[in-house]
C-alpha cells in the first residue's frame, strides 16, 4: 500500500519581533500641507520629494494634456525669478529637478546638499505655489511635447499600451486618456489656461513634502513652515472618478505599424483598487505569474522555453480607482498569435491549477528581502513615504508590510488569479508589422 503523500505546506514564518522600521515625523501645518521627515546621517544630502495631487486626472475633459504641459513649463520662471534664474540656481549646486505626472500626483523631487536645503527648498516652494508660466518659454515646451507626442505615435509599444488602456477605460474615463494628450490639444493650450488649472488644483490641502536626509526633523518643519506656511488657496473640489466597467466580452485591436521590425502585444484586465484587502494577494499573485526571475511564469514559458519573445512581464497598477494588470511582450510578427495563444494557456493553467506553495514562497521572499533594497536610498525613501501617505498606509507600512505579504495563504493567492485573470474577456492590442489574417 501507498504511503499518504505529504501535503505541500508553506514554511514560511511571520516575523516575532518588529524593527523600528523608518519611523519618520508627520506633521500637518495650519493651512494642510503635510510634513513628511525622517533624518538619515549615510551622506551629507537631502532628497526632497514634494507631491501634489493634481495629476492627470484633473485634466479637464476637452484638454488632456493640459497638466503634462503644466509639467514641463512649471520650473521656467516664477513671480521673483527668470528662467535663467532657476537654472543658474539649480546648476551652480549640481542639482537637477525631475518632474513628473502621474494619474493622480504632479511632483517634483531633487537631491541637494545638506548645507543647500534651506535655499533649495524656498526655490521648489517658489515654484510649486507661484510659476510665471512665460509665453515664450510655453511656446518652447510645447515643441518639446509635440515631438515627444510624434515619438510615441512611432512607437509599437507605447501606440499598444495607449491604446489598451482606452479600451479598458473607455468614455473619456481619465485613466483611459494620454496623458501627455494630443497634438491638437497641446496647440490649443495658452498661458490662462495653464494658470487656471494651476490656481484651481495647487493647494496646500493637496501638497506633502517628504524631506529625507542629513537635516533633523525639527528643522525640517521651521524651514517648510516658513516657505509653504503663509500659502493661502482653497482646497479644490474633489475628482469624481467614472465607475469602472469590466470588461464582460473579449476584444482585440490591430494597430498596423508595418515599417517596425518588432509586434508589441498589450493584454490586460481590469482588477483592484490600491486599498482593497486582497491588494497582498494581487501583489504576490502577479509577482509570481510575471514579474519574479525574468518574468515569472509568462517569461519562463514563452521567453525561455519556447524563445518567442525579446520580453514578456505583466505589471499591476492598483490605484485609486480599480487598476489594470497588464501583461505586454514583444514578438517578430510571425508569432504575435502563438504568442498571444501562450498567455491564453499561461492564464488558463494559472487558474485552473492555481500556483504552486514553493512559487508563492519564492516571490513573497522576494518581495519582502526586496524591501531593505529598496530603501537604500533617501530619494527611494522620500518616494515611499509618499507613497505610504497618499494612499494612508500608515507610518509604520515598512514595518508591516513584511507581515502583511507573509499573511497571504495560496488559497487566497489562487482566488486573486480566479478573480482578475479570465481570457474570454481579456483585452488584447497588437501594435506592428502585423495584420489580421
Amino acid at each position: 500500500m501507498n504511503p499518504t503523500p505529504t501535503p505541500q505546506t508553506s514554511d514560511f514564518v511571520l516575523q516575532t519581533s518588529r524593527p523600528r522600521g523608518l519611523n519618520p515625523s508627520r506633521v500637518a501645518l495650519e493651512n494642510g500641507v503635510v510634513l513628511l521627515a525622517k533624518q538619515t546621517t549615510t551622506t551629507p544630502a537631502v532628497s526632497i520629494n514634494l507631491a501634489i495631487r493634481a495629476g492627470s486626472v484633473c485634466d479637464p475633459p476637452d484638454a488632456p494634456g493640459t497638466t503634462w504641459l503644466l509639467s514641463r513649463v512649471i520650473d521656467r520662471g516664477t513671480a521673483k525669478r527668470s528662467a535663467a534664474d532657476i537654472a543658474e540656481a539649480l546648476d551652480g549646486r549640481g542639482i537637477t529637478i525631475t518632474i513628473a505626472v502621474t494619474r493622480h500626483l504632479f511632483s517634483l523631487v531633487c537631491t541637494c546638499l545638506a548645507e543647500d536645503f534651506e535655499a533649495v527648498l524656498a526655490l521648489l516652494g517658489e515654484i510649486v505655489i507661484t510659476p510665471s508660466l512665460p509665453d515664450r518659454e510655453i511656446d518652447t515646451r510645447k515643441g518639446e511635447v509635440i515631438t515627444a507626442i510624434r515619438q510615441d505615435d512611432d512607437n509599437p509599444a507605447v501606440r499598444a499600451s495607449e491604446s489598451l488602456m482606452a479600451l479598458l477605460y473607455p468614455d473619456g474615463h481619465p485613466y483611459g486618456r494620454r496623458t501627455k494628450g494630443s497634438i491638437e490639444v497641446v496647440e490649443t493650450l495658452t498661458r490662462d489656461r495653464l494658470l487656471h488649472l494651476h490656481d484651481q488644483r495647487f493647494a496646500p490641502t493637496e501638497l506633502s513634502a517628504a524631506i529625507v536626509g542629513d537635516v533633523n526633523p525639527s528643522h525640517v518643519h521651521d524651514v517648510a513652515a516658513g516657505v509653504f506656511g503663509r500659502w493661502q488657496n482653497a482646497a479644490p473640489p474633489p475628482i469624481t472618478l467614472p465607475p469602472v466597467r469590466h470588461a464582460t466580452r473579449r476584444q482585440r485591436l490591430v494597430i498596423p505599424m508595418m515599417n517596425k521590425a518588432q509586434a508589441d502585444i498589450a493584454y490586460g484586465f481590469t482588477t483592484i483598487t490600491r486599498r482593497d484587502p486582497d491588494y497582498y494577494a494581487f501583489w504576490l499573485m502577479n509577482n509570481a505569474f510575471g514579474q519574479y526571475s525574468i518574468g515569472g511564469r509568462l517569461g519562463d514559458s514563452i521567453r525561455e522555453r519556447q524563445g518567442m519573445a525579446y520580453y514578456v512581464s505583466s505589471s499591476l497598477d492598483a490605484n485609486v480607482a480599480e487598476g489594470p494588470l497588464v501583461i505586454r511582450a514583444g514578438v517578430s510578427p510571425a508569432n504575435v498569435d502563438r504568442a498571444v495563444a501562450s498567455i491564453d494557456e499561461e492564464i488558463t493553467r494559472l487558474i485552473t491549477e492555481g500556483l504552486t506553495p514553493k512559487e508563492l514562497d519564492e516571490s513573497r521572499r522576494y518581495l519582502i528581502g526586496s524591501i531593505p533594497r529598496a530603501l537604500e536610498t533617501n530619494a527611494a525613501i522620500a518616494s515611499f513615504l509618499q507613497i505610504a501617505e497618499f494612499f494612508g498606509l500608515g507610518l509604520d507600512y515598512d514595518v508591516r508590510l513584511p507581515d502583511l505579504l507573509g499573511a497571504v495563504t495560496l488559497d487566497q493567492a489562487n482566488a486573486a488569479a480566479r478573480r482578475a485573470l479570465h481570457p474570454e474577456r481579456a483585452t488584447i492590442v497588437i501594435a506592428g508589422p502585423y495584420a489580421e489574417a
